[in-house]
C-alpha cells in the first residue's frame, strides 16, 4: 500500500503542513524536524518529487557544470561541493560540458526544466562573458574562471600570482629560455598567461607562450614538435594539470631528462606529480576550500538574492620538486 505524507502526519502527531515544511527544510525546529524525519522513514515514505517541482518555483536541487569531470581539479571541487550541499539537505546534478559552448548551453536549459535552486558552474570564456543571470531564472557561482563582468559570484585562484610564482622560481634557480602552455578556451588559461608574461618582462626576458586545447594529448603534441625547434625552452609552465600531464608524456617519450635538459612545472597538486620521476613543481590550488565556499556563497546569494555579487580571490601555494631543480 502506497504511504501518503497525510499518513507521515499521523505518526507524527502534526499537521500535513508542518510534514511539508520539514521535508522541504521550511522553518520547524529541530526537534519537529527529527520527529517528522522519524515518521517518513518508519512509514516508508517518498516523496513525489514531479508534483513537487509543479507547485514550488524551484526544488532543492543544484547543478554542478565542470569543462571535464576527468581532470582531478574539478573532481576534488565537486567532491566538496556536494559535502556541503549535502548538509543542507540539497542534491547536486552534475554535467560535463568539454569545454564545448553548445553543451553549456544545453545544460543551463536543462537547469531551467530541472527549476534548480541554482548552479555551480565553470565556463568557458565565451559563455561566461555572456552570461545573465536574470534570463536564466536561478542564481550562479563561478569557479576556476569567471566572465569579464562581475555579473555573478564567483571563487577563483589568483591565477596571475600564481604563474607570476612559477616562472620567479624557475628563475632563480638559474633559467632563462622558458616557455608557456596555456589552454585556449577559458579565462584560467589567459590570466595565467599574463602573470607568466608580466614576470618574463620584469626580468626583461621574451615570452614564448604556446596555446593549446586543454588536454594533455594537445599538449603532448604540441610540447613535442617544440622540442624540435632551435626556439625549443629549457624550462617550461603548464597552465593546468592535464597540460603538464601532457607536457611530461612529450619528455618521457622524446628521452629528454628533466630537469638537465628541461625543466617542468605547472598546475595543481595531483597524486602523480609527486610520483613521477623526480617529482613535479606545481601550485597547489586550494581545491577543497574552492568547492566549499563556492556552495556556501551559492547557499547565502539565495538567503540573501539582493545582494551586491561578490568574488573570492584564494591564494596557491608552491610545492617545488625535482623537475626544477637549480642548474649546475
Amino acid at each position: 500500500m502506497t504511504t501518503s505524507i497525510k499518513d507521515v502526519a499521523l505518526l507524527a502527531g502534526v499537521s500535513v503542513a508542518t510534514v511539508s515544511r520539514a521535508l522541504g527544510n521550511g522553518p520547524v525546529s529541530p526537534a519537529l524536524r527529527a520527529k517528522v524525519e522519524a515518521a517518513v522513514a518508519q512509514c516508508g515514505y517518498r516523496p513525489n518529487l514531479s508534483a513537487r517541482r509543479l507547485r514550488s518555483q524551484h526544488t532543492r536541487t543544484v547543478g554542478l557544470i565542470v569543462s571535464d569531470i576527468c581532470n582531478p581539479f574539478f573532481t576534488a571541487v565537486g567532491r566538496a561541493v556536494e559535502d556541503v550541499a549535502y548538509r543542507a539537505g540539497m542534491r547536486v546534478i552534475l554535467c560535463n560540458t568539454d569545454e564545448n559552448p553548445d553543451k553549456e548551453a544545453m545544460y543551463l536549459r536543462l537547469m531551467q526544466e530541472e527549476r534548480v535552486s541554482g548552479v555551480i558552474f565553470a565556463a568557458t570564456r565565451a559563455t561566461a562573458d555572456a552570461l545573465d543571470t536574470t534570463e536564466l531564472g536561478f542564481p550562479v557561482v563561478m569557479i576556476d574562471r569567471a566572465g569579464a563582468a562581475a555579473r555573478c559570484d564567483a571563487v577563483l585562484l589568483d591565477n596571475r600570482l600564481a604563474a607570476a610564482q612559477l616562472v620567479e622560481h624557475l628563475l632563480e634557480r638559474g633559467y632563462r629560455r622558458i616557455g608557456g602552455l596555456f589552454g585556449n578556451t577559458s579565462s584560467t588559461g589567459a590570466e595565467r598567461h599574463a602573470g607568466f608574461a608580466e614576470a618574463l618582462r620584469r626580468a626583461g626576458l621574451p615570452v614564448a607562450a604556446r596555446f593549446v586545447a586543454p588536454s594533455a594529448a594537445a599538449a603532448q603534441a604540441e610540447l613535442a614538435a617544440w622540442l624540435q625547434e632551435e626556439t625549443a625552452p629549457e624550462a617550461l609552465v603548464a597552465s593546468n594539470g592535464l597540460l603538464l600531464l601532457g607536457a611530461a608524456k612529450a619528455v618521457r617519450a622524446a628521452g629528454v631528462a628533466v630537469p638537465q635538459r628541461l625543466a617542468l612545472a605547472g598546475f595543481d597538486n595531483d597524486s602523480w606529480t609527486e610520483l613521477a620521476e623526480p617529482g613535479m613543481t606545481v601550485i597547489e590550488q586550494p581545491v577543497d576550500e574552492i568547492g566549499r565556499v563556492a556552495m556556501e556563497m551559492l547557499l547565502e546569494r539565495l538567503r540573501q538574492p539582493e545582494r551586491p555579487p561578490r568574488k573570492v580571490v584564494l591564494a596557491g601555494r608552491l610545492v617545488a620538486r625535482g623537475s626544477s631543480r637549480a642548474r649546475a
